[in-house]
């Protein structure tokens, strides 16, 4: 299993919001940079990073910040928020960024979403934020009607390899991840890599999604918070 370290970026600054609330703030470190760094030198060569501003407004605000760690560091970067058209995809991607995670853009303008799917499908990520068992979107603030297992087998049919999946009643709190959740999409989606997100709060969450062979797991608030360290996260990926 792939351990992934999280940045969320707002307003330029590293952060973590409280499932999902941008009402409930807190700021880790006021250089994503510097932050980015540290990963670098525990031996992460992937980071994952959300532009909080963009998912809310529509609108890739902190790419600067984002640009500014694959230049200085070299590492690659997945990252999601305010993508809404083809064009934002490809202008993301031509700016450096590894592999993009869209998820407002796959319900809203599914049209878009499935040429860039179509194009690029090695670096298209599904960002799958699940709310009360229904797809959200939009920062969290709206949800689809159409079914997860539906919606999900149709992307699959267009090409779809990755999938992020967040339960977003588990973002942020350290309660542990919704490990029937990832099991189940799992069993119902084998050919699809998936990458849990949400929830993470001790070694032993990695330990066992780890067992369940989840693919790769998001970890950001239990390494801030120092629930886990940047040497424990490394481990799974040696």
């Amino acid at each position: 299993m792939l351990t992934i370290p999280a940045i969320d970026l707002l307003n330029g600054q590293a952060v973590r919001l409280h499932k999902g609330s941008y009402e409930e703030v807190t700021v880790y470190d006021k250089s994503p940079l510097n932050q980015a760094r540290k990963f670098k030198e525990a031996g992460f060569e992937h980071i994952h990073v959300v532009d909080l501003n963009g998912a809310k407004e529509g609108k890739f605000i902190n790419l600067p910040h984002i640009k500014e760690i694959i230049d200085e560091l070299g590492i690659s970067v997945q990252t999601g928020g305010g993508i809404r058209t083809f064009e934002d995809v490809e202008m993301l991607l031509d700016a450096g960024l590894s592999k993009v995670i869209c998820s407002s853009m796959a319900i809203k303008n599914e049209e878009d979403w499935l040429k860039a799917l179509a194009k690029y499908p090695g670096k298209m990520i599904l960002g799958m934020d699940l709310k009360d068992g229904k797809i959200a979107y939009s920062g969290w603030l709206e949800t689809a009607e159409e079914s997860v297992e539906s919606f999900l087998s149709r992307m699959i049919e267009h090409g779809l390899q990755e999938v992020l999946c967040t339960d977003i009643s588990k973002d942020g709190t350290l309660s542990g991840p919704n490990f029937e959740l990832y099991e189940s999409l799992q069993k119902q989606f084998p050919d699809i890599r998936l990458i849990a997100s949400g929830g993470v709060s001790s070694l032993d969450d990695l330990h066992t999604l780890n067992d369940a062979n989840i693919d790769a797991v998001v970890v950001g608030k239990a390494y801030y918070e120092n629930r886990i360290t940047l040497e424990e996260m490394a481990e799974f990926n040696r």
